[in-house]
């Protein structure tokens, strides 16, 4: 028996983008119904991972994505096209500030080699 298991030392570590939660875990994590999440993924809206098996699979990131979204629809009362595209919107303009974070960086370096 592998001594690991039992250390509550022992951490296990996972990609926050690798698909491993089933849909019932997730819909437990969230608090909605299965059949939600698969209306959601027949919309369009979510595309959760399938397995050798076919069974859908989710990233920790997908389901903090699906929790952003229902909070915009829930509290917020946007409907879940606008909540999706509220969230991409969202990712498109954190992967511009790291272009430009990056850019801004090499500027930075350029000048302080010139001054060298």
């Amino acid at each position: 028996m592998d001594e690991n298991i039992l250390n509550p030392d022992y951490e296990i570590t996972v990609s926050i983008h690798k698909p491993i939660f089933h849909i019932s875990a997730v819909a437990k994590m969230i608090g909605i119904h299965q059949q939600t999440l698969r209306s959601y993924e027949k919309q369009g809206v979510i595309r959760p991972a399938r397995s050798d098996g076919n069974t859908r699979l989710y990233s920790v990131n997908e389901i903090e994505r699906l929790r952003q979204m229902l909070t915009l629809v829930n509290d917020l009362g946007v409907n879940l096209v606008a909540a999706e595209i509220i969230l991409r919107m969202r990712e498109q303009i954190t992967s511009l500030q790291n272009e430009l974070d990056d850019a801004k960086q090499k500027i930075d370096q350029i000048l302080n080699d010139q001054n060298i």
